[in-house]
């Protein structure tokens, strides 16, 4: 074996730990070049830090000559005694069905594969899939991006390791790798697709770096490798400390929401203001592929916007400013629920007899207590009437005042308070925005309501009509426990 290029992939492995003990590897091996020299490095370095070995084949149903390639492959692994696994996918038709170019349906299926045989070979127990991208691929890709639109991370092209995906190739060019194959006596299959300009990338790989390298620089891949490694390690330390600034900056946050405290988020740096909401929606999604420069310069508008606003992104994702806050969250999936899928109405039965307790489980509050008392039981409300009022959560009621069936609910048109002693009346509507109750919480937020008028939003107040005076005789004192 060509030790220079093997030892030179096999220091690029440990200095990235790809492999460790324990690891089961999951190679795809197409028969390409690059998959080939992949396939017997690996077998070495199986040999000499002893872990299992897997090839996986993908016949996409796309070329005449795939059966062959597969044959090919199958050959390879039974000279070396390493387990074989063929997938066979009619790639046109998943594309066509799933609304995906057939460059994407390929990966889409290729890693699928990997994956289920890791599943299978790794016993549970984890491991690396092994992919043979080589530094031209790395280079490709950093050119695409750029091309496109793209910050550090996209320009430091491929990475060495992503999650479980290894690449221990991106250390070689294409042509040492021919090269290495050649000294080593190795054939390999063509695929002839990759020689067409259907993709942009082939274009790329066919025409512009070749072109850099005979006209601008004979080593610019290398120059390119070089720079991607250095952006991907200032992207590291960026987002570490994005990530630092994130803990300044969020108030709350769950899988499907995060807000953040505008204030604290216009204190930072306006670079690092980018990165921390970048980070946010990274966490919000299970990628980054459909969030650009854009969307993070259209959320940084709505920062600057006055009053409360809202946006809707990729991946389902709304962003809204209110009330000094900046709520990031999936649609349908914030948290709060909405009216729709809340419980309208839960009836309460008052309590039939002085001193009874009755309880009720209310949806985003918790339980709540609901007890008659005849104001002499109630020796305090003769010493200070106004103690026992402010409690956020537990509220004392004129009892006689209600006319209807009390009922917790949500919010409907026509709700009311009463907000003075001279029984001025408000729109409900109109309080919870002066109370910069979040829009968000206002329709699934429970309230306890005789008819249209509001006796009390939980966490706020009570209507003035219902607080309890000299006249009270019999008081209805509204607890409730577990809530908020």
């Amino acid at each position: 074996m060509n030790q220079g290029t093997y030892e030179k992939v096999k220091e690029y492995v440990d200095q990235y730990h790809m492999i460790a003990p324990g690891d089961t590897v999951v190679a795809g091996v197409s028969g390409g070049a690059d998959s080939v020299c992949l396939f017997l490095m690996l077998c070495q370095m199986a040999k000499e830090k002893g872990f299992p070995l897997v090839a996986v084949h993908v016949n996409h149903g796309i070329r005449e000559e795939a059966p062959k390639d597969a044959a090919y492959v199958k050959e390879l692994c039974g000279g070396r005694g390493i387990p074989f696994v063929l997938f066979e996918e009619d790639v046109k038709a998943y594309a066509k069905r799933e609304h995906l170019s057939e460059e994407e349906a390929g990966r889409r299926v290729r890693y699928r594969a990997l994956e289920e045989t890791l599943v299978k070979y790794g016993m549970g127990k984890g491991g690396k899939i092994a992919v043979a991208h080589n530094a031209n691929d790395r280079a490709e890709t950093m050119l695409f991006h750029l091309f496109r639109g793209t910050g550090l991370t996209g320009a430091g092209g491929i990475k060495p390791v992503r999650g479980n995906v290894i690449r221990p190739l991106l250390c070689i060019e294409r042509e040492e790798i021919e090269k290495y194959l050649g000294k080593e006596g190795i054939s390999f299959c063509i695929d002839r697709t990759n020689l067409e300009d259907t993709y942009t990338r082939n274009r790329i790989r066919n025409h512009i770096l070749p072109f850099a390298e005979k006209e601008i620089c004979k080593r610019a891949v290398a120059h390119m490798c070089g720079a991607a490694d250095l952006f991907l390690a200032a992207d590291g330390y960026i987002r570490r400390q994005a990530g630092m600034a994130c803990g300044r900056c969020i108030m709350e946050k769950s899988q499907d929401k995060i807000v953040l405290d505008i204030k604290k988020l216009e204190d930072e740096d306006p670079f690092m203001r980018k990165q921390i909401l970048l980070q946010c929606l990274e966490n919000l999604t299970e990628g980054r592929k459909d969030i650009t420069s854009l969307h993070i310069e259209e959320l940084v508008r709505l920062l600057q916007k006055q009053g409360n606003k809202r946006l809707s992104m990729p991946y389902g994702l709304k962003a809204e400013k209110e009330y000094g806050y900046l709520i990031l969250c999936l649609k349908g999936r914030d948290g709060y629920g909405d009216e729709a899928s809340c419980p309208l109405e839960i009836n309460v039965g008052l309590p039939e007899n002085p001193g009874q307790i009755l309880e009720l489980d209310i949806p985003g509050l918790g339980t709540a207590e609901l007890t008659v008392l005849s104001k002499e039981k109630i020796p305090s409300f003769y010493n200070n009437s106004e103690i026992i009022s402010r409690k956020t959560y537990t509220k004392w009621l004129d009892y006689d005042k209600i006319t209807k069936s009390l009922i917790f609910r949500t919010r409907k048109m026509g709700d009311y308070l009463t907000i003075n002693e001279k029984l001025s009346k408000k729109k409900l509507k109109n309080y919870m925005i002066e109370e910069k109750i979040p829009k968000d919480k206002r329709g699934s937020l429970y309230l306890l309501a005789d008819g249209s008028h509001i006796v009390w939003v939980p966490g706020y107040r009570i209507s003035e009509y219902y607080k309890i005076t000299k006249d009270t005789k019999l008081i209805l004192k509204v607890q409730i426990r577990g809530g908020f």
